[in-house]
């Protein structure tokens, strides 16, 4: 016997509906009244969408479907989608939105603009405003084709809002492979693609901006917008603000990541030297006597660095200290040279898969490496070069 979920909106049903399907729409239904009380008609029309899109993962993934187990999959993924777009919702409309632009922002900062443009923070700042609303647009417009909803569709409930704010950042980070073979997300295509069709104009070089102009050409050009942002840029001795966005980044990841480990003590450790507080100050708050502040302090290291190797941490924590692989890992040509030469013939297709942004899953298929062997194998090369870039070497 079919159940329809829907009343009056039919675009979110599949014509021949699995037993999978329902059990799966049936149990996200249960949890969102658990947490939010409600089952109201755009909650049912929000769910029913994440089970459709997760049912047709699964339909097309041959993984998925020559596993035996399609169930726990559907479950997994809807479980997954379910809870991000939950999160969004009870960070609110406003907070949402700031989360979500703050993510996007952090993703396009480096690709906003070309290189030989040398443009500082306001400057990047008002491009990502400027392209960031053209992509918000955009993923609009992807909803509602891939969603089969109506071509003037708003997300108006708080629910619908935190959908679309969830399926924008998924829209994001999709990759498109590129015709060299390589991948990228499409939020930094669009970047990319962005920052060519910016202005040549805009492109100042420094020098012929820090020298008093000679002629009228030169003059007229020194009076342009784009030179005086320079000059505005060159002469005001302040610290990057970004700089500020990646470090708090990074602290609100290790924070997280120490307290989903069950490490409270290291966790309140770091807030307390975030507070610049003394030894003495630490134990008193905490209640540790000197050697037991001295085993804190090595528990907290060995976490710390074991939290900027994984996987999904290494990249931000590169970022922040100005050390990721378009840098050569924070070291110099020659350095960087004799590090790749010493690297293991595996270790070396890695660090080229990683230079690619090949996904973890690609690169598993690729050198034919499990998760565990992929994540040691990367945790070496990490701990190499940092051997090689604090060593006295030249």
């Amino acid at each position: 016997m079919n159940v329809k979920v829907f009343n009056s909106t039919e675009q979110s049903q599949p014509t021949q509906p699995t037993t999978e399907y329902f059990s799966l729409q049936q149990v996200l239904l249960a949890e969102v009244k658990e947490k939010l009380g409600s089952n109201s008609r755009s909650v049912q029309a929000v769910i029913g969408r994440i089970t459709q899109e997760v049912e047709r993962v699964c339909s097309k993934s041959k993984r998925i479907q020559n596993s035996g187990d399609i169930r726990s999959h559907l479950l997994y993924l809807g479980h997954h989608r379910l809870d991000k777009c939950l999160s969004y919702y009870e960070l609110g409309s406003k907070q949402g939105r700031v989360e979500l632009h703050s993510n996007l922002s952090v993703m396009v900062y480096r690709h906003i603009a070309q290189a030989r443009m040398q443009l500082g923070f306001s400057a990047r700042y008002n491009l990502i405003e400027d392209f960031l609303q053209d992509f918000y647009v955009e993923s609009l417009r992807a909803f509602r084709k891939e969603n089969e909803v109506p071509g003037d569709y708003q997300p108006r409930t708080q629910i619908e809002l935190a959908e679309y704010m969830t399926f924008t950042e998924q829209y994001a980070k999709r990759r498109v492979t590129l015709p060299n073979g390589y991948s990228q997300q499409l939020i930094v295509l669009r970047a990319q693609s962005f920052a060519r069709r910016q202005p040549k104009e805009t492109a100042v070089d420094i020098e012929q901006a820090a020298e008093y102009p000679k002629g009228e050409e030169a003059q007229a050009q020194s009076r342009s917008a784009a030179v005086q942002q320079v000059r505005s840029q060159m002469v005001a001795d302040c610290p990057d603000p970004w700089e500020n966005v990646r470090r708090d980044r990074v602290v609100n990841s290790l924070f997280h990541y120490l307290e989903s480990q069950g490490y409270e003590d290291c966790a309140n450790y770091l807030a307390l030297k975030l507070q610049d507080r003394s030894a003495a100050e630490i134990d008193e708050i905490l209640g540790l006597t000197p050697r037991e502040r001295d085993y804190l302090q090595q528990r907290f290291k060995y976490h710390v660095e074991k939290f900027s190797r994984a996987s999904e941490n290494w990249k931000l924590v590169h970022e922040w200290l100005g050390a990721d692989l378009d840098q050569k890992l924070g070291m110099t040509s020659a350095k960087w040279q004799r590090f790749v030469e010493r690297l293991s013939v595996k270790q070396k297709q890695l660090l080229e898969c990683k230079q690619q942004q090949k996904s973890d899953t690609e690169i598993m298929e690729s050198l034919g490496l499990t998760a565990k062997k992929l994540q040691k194998q990367w945790t070496q090369v990490l701990e190499l070069a940092a051997q090689m870039r604090n060593s006295d070497e030249n």
